[in-house]
């Protein structure tokens, strides 16, 4: 059987030299990458700034009683939401989020103004959970994967509510998923101390599959030819690196890939072995999240879950072929350059029907107080033109005869 490697792209075999035979590959410590910003990537990141402030919002209202919160408490939550203007502004800029209403506090306490769902963002949240129930089975083999990468195949609780949002889990997740999926789920611990475990209880081969893994068998099934799984590298553009590092990196693309789903206890942490499973660790959290990148900080607090190092956030600038290390917004933010396009994300997760439909949302309240604000200045502009016409045929008073 034929092995063809179709993963790897031009850009980097076309760079690669053989070393002579008596050369020894540096150790991959003694090897510097100088970082390169990819602005197309950045400005990715930045294109979420207004709807996750939105996003924020909305969570922090609908976690109130009766899902209605008073403007004075919201102004008063606006540095912790990171508002950039007063609450009433940011109300009155999404109007298709919240309508402002008049209602007390305490029963003989003075009117005060109060905001609550529109009908259209009810609506939108109807739709939320037909998209979330639609795409169960998705949400089922995310959790059992992330479980399944993890040593003893357990995660605390509290840590996988803390990453719902970049995988594209529901709020009510652990509770309604573990009591639906006995087969595959259980809670353990003191969940009323916070110190609550999930836990795999069976193991779904068909999950045991990575992204490349999968890729490489969709090629095989294409061309008829066996493929070897392995990382997909491009360069960003004006990216170059030094002969020695090219060396190093064809040298480890050459090697065996080794599954997340395997089990590495055997393996020493410093090994190349080692470094080649934490990529694919890495990898494969990235194809498993909603837009395919994921905050370092965030990835950092399963070290312990995943067997990563403590100096595991190297391995994207050292890997900077197959991922970006973006320092958007003061926060380190690990992205998978193959999912992008550009700016452009073209790897889409099915739960981002969730984000197209809220988008939708916020435009249309955008346009509507565009076309309000519009109408305004047209009518001032017109009322001037009547008065000065008003004004122009008047008669004018005689001084004298």
């Amino acid at each position: 059987m034929v092995f063809r490697n179709l993963t790897i792209s031009y850009e980097i075999i076309k760079t690669l030299k053989k070393p002579s035979l008596g050369l020894q590959i540096r150790s991959i410590s003694s090897l510097k990458v100088v970082w390169k910003k990819d602005t197309r990537l950045d400005e990715a990141i930045e294109q979420d700034k207004r709807y996750k402030l939105c996003a924020r919002v909305v969570k922090e209202v609908l976690n109130e009683p009766g899902q209605v919160i008073s403007l004075r408490y919201l102004e008063k939550r606006r540095e912790r939401l990171r508002l950039t203007s007063k609450a009433k502004s940011f109300i009155e800029m999404n109007p298709s989020l919240f309508e402002i209403y008049y209602d007390r506090i305490k029963p003989k306490s003075d009117l005060v103004q109060f905001i609550r769902p529109t009908p259209r963002l009810r609506a939108f949240l109807d739709e939320e959970q037909r998209i979330y129930a639609e795409n169960e089975p998705l949400i089922v083999s995310k959790l059992c994967k992330l479980l399944m990468m993890a040593k003893d195949k357990v995660i605390s609780a509290d840590k996988l509510v803390h990453v719902k949002r970049d995988f594209g889990f529901p709020n009510d997740f652990l509770m309604k998923l573990v009591q639906k999926y006995p087969n595959y789920f259980r809670l353990t611990g003191l969940p009323e101390e916070g110190k609550s475990f999930l836990e795999l209880v069976s193991w779904n081969p068909d999950f045991a599959k990575s992204k490349i893994e999968q890729r490489a068998e969709d090629e095989a099934l294409k061309t008829g030819v066996r493929v070897r799984p392995n990382f997909n590298v491009k360069l960003p553009s004006g990216f170059f690196l030094r002969k020695e590092m090219r060396e190093w990196t064809r040298d480890w693309l050459e090697q065996d890939y080794i599954s997340p789903y395997e089990d590495v206890s055997h393996l020493d942490q410093a090994s190349k072995e080692m470094e080649k499973r934490t990529v694919a660790v890495v990898h494969e959290l990235l194809s498993l999240s909603l837009l395919k990148r994921v905050p370092v900080p965030t990835l950092g607090k399963f070290c312990d879950e995943f067997r990563f190092s403590n100096a595991f956030s190297s391995v994207f600038t050292r890997h900077s072929g197959i991922f970006y290390l973006s320092l958007k917004g003061g926060i380190k933010t690990a992205v998978l350059r193959e999912a992008y396009k550009d700016d452009e994300l073209v790897d889409r997760d099915p739960l981002l029907a969730i984000k197209d439909k809220f988008l939708s949302l916020l435009e249309e309240g955008w346009q509507e107080r565009k076309d309000r604000l519009k109408q305004q200045r047209e009518q001032v502009q017109k009322d001037r033109e009547l008065m000065l016409a008003a004004e122009s045929n008047e008669p004018k008073e005689r001084l004298c005869d």
